[in-house]
C-alpha cells in the first residue's frame, strides 16, 4: 500500500469513527430550511402587524364611541324653567276673576242675575264692578304682554348659544342634546304666546259680557222708568238770565 493510499484509508477511519457532533459540524447551510424559518418569520410578522392595525381601529373606535356620548357642555334648561316660573307668576296675578273654571263660573252670575229684584243702587255698584274687572282684565293682558316682550333678547341670546352648540357639536349625543334644548325654546315660545292669547282672550271675554250685561241693565231700568207712571212733563228752561 502506497503512502498516498495510507493517508487516505486513515482520514476516512478518523471520519467514521468521530462523535456525532463532529460529524454535524461539517453542515454549515441548508438553503431548504433556510427558506422555510424566513418564510415562518415573515409569516409571524405580517400576523403582528394586522394585530397592530386591528388594535390601532379599536382605540379609534372606542375614541368615535366617547365622542358620540360626550355630554353638551352648555344647558339652557335652568332659564327656560326660570322664564317659565315668570309667566305663570304673572297669570296668577289676574285678580277678580282668575283662571279658574269654578271662579268663573261664581263671578259670572253678576253678569246674568239682572232681575227686578234688584235695586237701583245695587244696579249701579254692579256695573261699576263689571267695569272695573274689564279695565284690570286688558291691564293683566297688558302685563302679560310686556312679560313676553321682555323675554325675547332671553330667548334669542338662548337660540344663539344653542345653534353654536349644535353646530359644534362632536358627536351624536351633543347633536341630540342641542336640538333637544331647541326644541325646549320652542316650547317655552308656545307656552308665551298660550298665555298672552289667554290673557287677551279673557279680557275681550270680560269686556263682551259686560256690554251684554250693560244693554241687559239699560233695558231693566228703562222698564223701571216707564213704569213708575210719571211721564215727562216739558217746562220752561231759562238759560241766559234776562
Amino acid at each position: 500500500m502506497t503512502c498516498r493510499r495510507l493517508c487516505a484509508a486513515l482520514i476516512a477511519g478518523a471520519v467514521l469513527n468521530a462523535p456525532a457532533a463532529a460529524q454535524a459540524a461539517w453542515i454549515v447551510f441548508d438553503p431548504k430550511n433556510y427558506a422555510e424559518n424566513l418564510l415562518s418569520a415573515a409569516r409571524a410578522l405580517e400576523q403582528i402587524k394586522n394585530q397592530v392595525t386591528s388594535l390601532q381601529n379599536e382605540a379609534q373606535m372606542l375614541l368615535n364611541q366617547a365622542r358620540q356620548l360626550a355630554s353638551l357642555p352648555t344647558s339652557v334648561l335652568g332659564e327656560i324653567d326660570g322664564s317659565f316660573s315668570e309667566i305663570q307668576g304673572l297669570l296668577r296675578q289676574a285678580d277678580r276673576i282668575a283662571y279658574d273654571v269654578g271662579s268663573i263660573e261664581s263671578a259670572f252670575r253678576q253678569y246674568r242675575d239682572l232681575d227686578a229684584d234688584l235695586s237701583d243702587q245695587a244696579l249701579i255698584a254692579g256695573a261699576r264692578d263689571r267695569w272695573q274687572t274689564s279695565v284690570s282684565a286688558f291691564q293683566h293682558a297688558l302685563t302679560i304682554g310686556a312679560g313676553v316682550v321682555n323675554e325675547l333678547p332671553v330667548t334669542q341670546t338662548v337660540t344663539g348659544r344653542l345653534v353654536d352648540a349644535s353646530q359644534g357639536a362632536v358627536g351624536v349625543l351633543q347633536a341630540t342634546q342641542a336640538g333637544n334644548q331647541l326644541l325646549a325654546v320652542q316650547a317655552k315660545q308656545v307656552a308665551d304666546l298660550t298665555a298672552l292669547l289667554a290673557a287677551q282672550g279673557r279680557a275681550e271675554a270680560l269686556e263682551q259680557a259686560r256690554r251684554a250685561a250693560a244693554e241687559q241693565q239699560a233695558a231693566e231700568q228703562r222698564r223701571r222708568f216707564l213704569a213708575a207712571g210719571a211721564a215727562y212733563q216739558p217746562s220752561p228752561v231759562t238759560m241766559f238770565h234776562e
